[in-house]
């Protein structure tokens, strides 16, 4: 407690230095901030809508979030994959697609992820982001090709599946429009033979 005998300028010192320390210490506790530049464009919103949305659960230094436990033995039921660590790239260029399946799904349960977290090109900036950024901090194994050499993809039959309000490009609707065509062929082929066979009177068509 201050004496009321104590001269201003005394009491005018011990505010200002208690002010100057809780600034400090706020300061201190936002230091850490999103890495990805803006220049980047959908990646970096991508990174900012991950550390709104995903901090709480999964840590990615990239988006500055730190969700994830620090020990298995002390995780909580909320905690998610550290991506810091976790790959998710493949050798077939699925990255992003995995993680748009996660986005619409809840992760790969479904059992504490809410689904549809994000939606539309929010949900392909997200996707984007993490399999660009996640996974450089895992520990190189000989044999093993380095997340960050392997092909990041591209959103194909997902965008329609996890993002349907998104905004696609005439490339993206093309491919998605082959394959369910091509999917279309190889389903009706077996279909008609198996309806020659039993009608007798048509033949099968190769």
């Amino acid at each position: 407690m201050i004496s009321a005998r104590m001269a201003w300028p005394v009491k005018l010192l011990l505010v200002s230095t208690a002010l100057v320390a809780a600034a400090i210490t706020v300061a201190g506790c936002g230091t850490e901030s999103i890495k990805v530049p803006k220049s980047a464009g959908p990646l970096y919103k991508g990174a900012v809508l991950f550390n709104q949305r995903c901090s709480g659960c999964h840590t990615l230094s990239y988006a500055a979030t730190h969700g994830s436990a620090a020990n298995v033995r002390t995780a909580q039921y909320n905690n998610g994959p550290n991506f810091d660590d976790r790959c998710e790239r493949t050798a077939q260029g699925l990255g992003v697609d995995r993680v748009l399946y996660a986005i619409k799904n809840g992760g790969f349960s479904g059992a504490v992820m809410p689904q549809n977290i994000v939606v539309g090109q929010q949900a392909i900036d997200v996707a984007l982001f993490v399999a660009t950024y996640a996974g450089r901090g895992a520990p190189h194994i000989p044999g093993v090709v380095p997340c960050e050499q392997l092909p990041v993809g591209k959103p194909f039959e997902t965008v329609a599946a996890a993002a349907p309000a998104a905004t696609t490009t005439t490339a993206v609707n093309k491919t998605a429009a082959k394959v369910s065509k091509a999917r279309a062929k190889a389903h009706a082929k077996p279909r008609s033979g198996k309806l020659s066979g039993k009608r007798g009177a048509a033949t099968t068509r190769g």
